[in-house]
């Protein structure tokens, strides 16, 4: 049987060749399928436009809320496969957020009032823009329980900042980003005393409470929001909402939805109405319409107070000096979406039945003139509804959110009370379509559609809830996204797609052609800080230091070990271990865990990562790569030792295993015969232009590393062969193997690489 396995490999390998053997047998007809399974041909049209085959790619991304998981879910469009989780105000264990010390630092950036906060509530993700265009660079997510703003980078899906929100004590409006994305726009929902720690009774709600406006400036060289040159446009206490930035000729404008305009208080306990009775009694809410530039230039001449350390605009300056206007619209309003052209925003009434769309120039057009129906209490202008509508649409009940077609005014509402998307045009005001959905649809996305240049294509309802569309899984159920047609005129469900993690709240889509994310890290690279790791070393510059009673580990990651692969420790030591992936081959990631420690850490290749911990019982631990990365997979794991105070050594030596001449001329054999085929893969690879593939370079960077570690081991085991130590010599065999192992499996993939992607033959 030894024999047997000791050979196996090479012939793995040269299957690799093209030399494996074939076979055949009877399958099914399309026909059998569709009678087996009952499909129709409506159900074959709709798999085929969903049907992404092995090695292909989809169009689109999306970027989902996580809900409750406080996390974004990652999928494609058309297959809505699911690609990643993105940790951002959670712990993730898979990535290690929250479980390795430098995504630590970034969710303790999320501590509020000096504690950890470490769930929350996902809602609305934001790609950055360029000229009112997703550009694939930012992707930005808020925290509705805990108001939060997230900046995640997309060349590497990881979430590098997050900043707390100094005035607000709740959010659900947030994150939208101006046109090109200076500013990341976030709005309170419920009021509360803007100063930290300052307690108003309900009875003050009026004169102390506040609603509010965040604009986050965004520095797009370094990806990170700056908090000293944001500010927050201060609100009345209604219940502010959903936001949506100009675009083109509305630029310079933002427009946040309101409701509970009655600033009604409830206490269903001491007998009142509650808030639902007393926040939806009259008919109109208000659109607030801010020119958020000039608000800017406010702030940066000096005009906003400042409150928790944080420039507030207040309330009278906006007033003064033109930033901020109402609009009434239907009672308890959603969504606000601002047409690509810039030229018109649509609300849907929760409570109406109507879509309303507003002229952005009719609005202009009052302003300009000073043409107001009225004020607020707190002296905001108000222009008429009728002033400013270009026209209202009855659309069904409970129109929410609104996403945009690539064709010119076609729009699509999602409504939640019938379950169902309206397809219609804004510009004519008329409906065309309708179609159902499985159940009670929140909000909806088209691909880009809320950007400059939507892309059209596809649709996607994000139902609150899924019934009986799926295998029951207990009373608590997924959501239920559903895939929609929207390339001709008759919408058509493609897909049901159920969501296990969260209630996903909003998804924006992107072309995935937009999205260049990189394939590794520079070797030694802090990735949540984009700089050099202090901790970083390179292959022969492992050590321990132990200072008293802290050990710090510079170790290394490769397949197949983890270097060093024992670590001792006493009692009572504060163990931090810093560990550099030498891969530079795309996917070859690691992962680490001490046994009992709760630590863990992914680690890309190029990227360092610490973990951190006390060793405060002794014992024996076993630490291990948690990723399965090669053959050996199993076989890279060390431990540490962690010894009672006093203890003294009895034994001095390993046990041996007993290998003889034979095994070692067995080993030496295999490596003769597996470098055979180590050299035919190369003799393909250079024999082509591989060099006009950076994946295969660094692949071919990688296996020629590995096969450059031979030399040594080859000198140590024909070393110990000479003086007749069968057993270093044939263990140190065993490790040239190892090597060529890890550099084959290279040179395979990088050869698969090259004949799929038409690599051509050297003249």
């Amino acid at each position: 049987m030894k024999c047997v396995a000791k050979r196996t490999l090479p012939l793995v390998m040269a299957a690799g060749l093209g030399l494996g053997a074939t076979a055949s047998w009877g399958a099914e007809s399309l026909q059998d399928v569709m009678k087996r399974r009952n499909l129709s041909q409506q159900d074959l049209l709709a798999a085929a436009k969903t049907y992404v085959p092995t090695g292909k790619r989809d169009e689109f991304v999306v970027f989902s809320s996580g809900g409750q998981s406080g996390q974004i879910i990652v999928y494609s469009i058309p297959s809505m496969r699911i690609l990643k989780y993105i940790g951002v105000f959670t712990p993730e264990p898979w990535q290690g957020y929250g479980f390795d010390e430098n995504s630590k630092a970034v969710l303790k950036q999320g501590a509020i009032d000096g504690k950890d906060i470490t769930w929350g509530d996902t809602h609305h993700p934001a790609i950055s823009e360029t000229q009112g265009k997703y550009d694939g660079q930012f992707l930005f997510i808020n925290d509705k329980a805990n108001p939060r703003i997230a900046v995640i980078d997309l060349r590497d899906f990881e979430t590098k900042q997050i900043v707390v929100n100094p005035v607000f004590k709740s959010e659900h409006g947030g994150a939208f980003v101006t046109e090109n994305t200076e500013y990341i726009v976030e709005a309170a929902q419920y009021p509360a005393p803007l100063e930290n720690r300052k307690f108003f009774p309900l009875e003050d709600m009026n004169e102390k409470y506040r609603g509010g406006i965040t604009y986050w400036k965004f520095d797009r060289k370094e990806g990170r929001i700056v908090a000293k040159d944001s500010f927050t446009i201060e609100a009345p206490p209604y219940w502010q909402d959903l936001s949506d930035a100009g675009k083109g000729p509305s630029r310079d404008w933002a427009f946040t939805n309101s409701f509970c305009a009655e600033r009604y208080v409830g206490g269903i306990e001491k007998g009142r109405p509650p808030y639902e009775a007393g926040c939806s009694a009259k008919d109109t809410d208000y659109l607030h319409v801010m020119n958020w530039k000039k608000a800017a230039e406010l702030v940066a001449a000096g005009k906003a107070k400042k409150i928790n350390g944080h420039n507030v605009l207040p309330l009278e300056v906006s007033v003064k000096e033109g930033v901020l206007f109402l609009v009434p619209e239907p009672k308890s309003p959603h969504g606000v979406d601002v047409s690509p052209d810039g030229k018109y925003i649509i609300v849907g009434g929760k409570l109406d039945t109507h879509a309303s769309v507003y002229s952005f120039d009719k609005i202009m057009a009052a302003i300009q003139a000073g043409k107001f129906e009225s004020k607020d209490p707190y002296g905001i202008p108000v222009i008429g509804m009728k002033e400013a509508l270009h026209t209202q649409v009855q659309l069904g009940l409970g129109p929410l959110h609104n996403q945009y077609d690539s064709k010119k005014c076609v729009v699509y509402t999602s409504m939640y009370v019938d379950s169902q998307v309206a397809k219609w045009d804004y510009c004519e005001g008329k409906v065309l379509d309708k179609i159902s959905v499985h159940y009670n649809i929140g909000h909806l996305m088209t691909m880009e559609g809320d950007s400059a240049d939507p892309k059209g294509r596809y649709l996607v309802a994000l139902n609150k809830l899924a019934i009986d569309r799926f295998v029951p899984v207990g009373p608590l159920h997924p959501q239920n996204h559903q895939l929609i047609d929207i390339t001709n005129d008759k919408m058509q469900l493609l897909y049901d797609m159920p969501l296990p993690l969260g209630e996903p709240h909003y998804a924006v889509a992107i072309d995935a052609t937009k999205l260049k994310p990189g394939v590794r890290y520079k070797v030694g690279t802090d990735s949540r800080t984009d700089k050099p790791h202090p901790g970083a070393v390179r292959a022969g510059e492992e050590k321990v230091v132990k200072k008293g009673n802290k050990i710090e580990v510079f170790g290394t990651l490769i397949r197949s070990h983890i270097t060093p692969e024992t670590i001792e420790a006493d009692v009572g030591d504060e163990v931090t271990i810093h560990l550099t992936n030498l891969e530079r081959a795309q996917d070859e990631t690691h992962g680490f865990t001490v046994s009992t420690y709760n630590v863990h850490a992914s680690v890309e290749p190029g990227k360092t990562v610490t973990v951190k911990f006390k060793a405060d019982k002794e014992g024996v631990y076993p630490y291990y790569c948690t990723e399965f990365c090669s053959a050996l997979h199993l076989e890279m794991m060390g431990y540490l030792l962690v010894k009672p105070k006093g203890w003294k050594p009895t034994k001095t030596g390993l046990a041996a295993q007993g290998y003889t001449e034979a095994d070692y001329k067995a080993t030496v054999k295999k490596v003769a015969e597996t470098q055979a085929v180590i050299d035919s893969v190369v003799g393909y690879i250079t024999s082509v232009n591989y060099k006009d593939f950076p994946d295969v370079v660094a692949m071919v960077e990688d296996a020629t590393d590995q096969l450059g570690k031979m030399k040594d081991a080859k000198a140590k085991h024909e070393a110990a062969a000479g003086k007749k130590d069968w057993e270093q010599a044939n263990l140190w065999a065993e490790q040239v193997f190892q090597y060529q192992v890890k550099a084959a499996d290279l040179g395979l993939r990088a050869k698969t690489y090259l004949e799929q992607n038409g690599a051509k033959k050297i003249k």
